[in-house]
C-alpha cells in the first residue's frame, strides 16, 4: 500500500471519529456543532479553556459531556490544525 493511500485511510478514520464525538444537525441549536448526544456546543469547551478554566470545570458545568468525548474532540481539533499546517 502506498504512503498516500495510507494517509487517505487515516484521514477517513479521523473524520469518522469526529462524527462520533461532534455532530451537526439543523434541528439542534440551528446546526451548531455539538457534542454528540447533547446540546452542548463544542465552542463552549474552547471558550472555557480560552478563558482560563480547566477541563474539569467544563465537565462539572456540562455533565452530559464525558471526559473521553472532550479529549477526543480536542485531539481531533489538534489533528485538523496540524494537517492544515502541512
Amino acid at each position: 500500500m502506498t504512503q498516500s493511500r495510507i494517509s487517505l485511510q487515516v484521514k477517513e478514520i479521523q473524520v469518522l471519529r469526529v462524527k462520533e464525538v461532534i455532530s451537526k444537525d439543523p434541528e439542534v441549536l440551528g446546526g451548531t456543532p455539538v457534542f454528540s448526544g447533547t446540546r452542548v456546543p463544542f465552542q463552549a469547551l474552547l471558550d472555557y479553556l480560552e478563558g482560563g478554566q480547566t477541563l474539569a470545570e467544563f465537565l462539572d458545568d456540562f455533565p452530559t459531556v464525558t471526559r473521553d468525548a472532550a479529549i477526543a474532540a480536542l485531539e481531533q481539533a489538534k489533528l485538523l490544525l496540524l494537517s492544515q499546517l502541512g
